[in-house]
């Protein structure tokens, strides 16, 4: 079946600009690649499945026989291919695939406890919902805004949608603010690898929302609330809170405070 391969891929390169161009996007050697065009030589079955993803083909169709192979693929709806994909979606996709399995122990519902960027010595509860969505695990932050905050019957909050991976054994978590979209969030978190993820400690960057945008990081503790929906009282928990309220238990407040500067670096201990 391989006769027909060299013939099949002239047909794939002719759609682009040059075989130096296609050579560059798949970052095969020109000379390699040219004796794939004449037959003489034929890729290893990693290369092989770079040509097929970029083209957007499976292995066993690019050796078909030349007539069969021009049919299926005149036929065929357009779908994504690799040479279509922007380098910002292919560090995502990378970062998907690379992301561990343990990141579905993610999904479900939290409230996560931070100091508050903007109130100094206050600490702000937002409610988090993690779901696979897309073959990617994304979740949404709703933080209760200022008026809420200070007592306001008002119940106005912030959005934020992210996504999220699990790396080296930490989880990493980047989301936007997805109304005015004027900043950008990280957390970084530690999985608990003895229970389903209780509470997990991190630390979060960000932003302040004063006019001086002062780029801060704050000790951040996400507390598990289960994979059902959300109740009343889990969004009623959703605003500031003074470092001493009582609504606040020891461990947490415990937790919040293990971090302190160590040799200019911010960090847990």
């Amino acid at each position: 079946m391989r006769q027909y391969f060299p013939s099949n891929l002239k047909h794939l390169c002719s759609h682009y600009r040059s075989i130096s161009d296609v050579c560059n996007r798949l970052k095969i050697h020109r000379g390699q690649f040219n004796r794939y065009l004449a037959g003489t030589s034929f890729p290893t079955s990693f290369n092989q499945k770079r040509i097929c993803d970029f083209f957007g083909v499976e292995a066993h169709e690019i050796a078909l026989p030349t007539d069969q192979f021009l049919q299926l693929i005149s036929s065929r709806t357009p779908r994504p291919t690799l040479a279509m994909i922007t380098a910002p979606q292919r560090a995502v996709e990378h970062l998907r695939q690379c992301s561990s399995s343990r990141l579905q122990d993610l999904v479900g519902h939290y409230h996560e406890y931070a100091y508050s960027i903007s109130h100094q010595g206050r600490i702000l509860c937002s409610l988090v919902s993690v779901k696979e969505l897309d073959g990617h695990i994304v979740y949404e932050r709703v933080e209760p805004s200022a008026s809420r905050s200070n007592g306001s019957d008002r119940t106005s909050c912030y959005r934020y949608e992210g996504v999220a991976y699990y790396l080296g054994d930490r989880l990493f978590l980047i989301d936007y603010e997805s109304l005015a979209t004027s900043e950008i969030n990280q957390t970084i978190l530690i999985p608990s690898f003895k229970t389903r993820n209780a509470r997990l400690n991190g630390l979060k960057m960000g932003v302040t929302a004063c006019d001086h945008r002062v780029p801060v990081c704050s000790r951040v503790v996400w507390s598990s609330l289960g994979t059902k929906a959300c109740g009343p009282e889990a969004f009623r928990k959703v605003r500031e809170y003074r470092d001493d309220d009582q609504e606040l238990d020891s461990d947490l407040k415990a937790r919040l405070a293990k971090a302190q500067i160590i040799d200019g670096l911010f960090r847990i201990i």
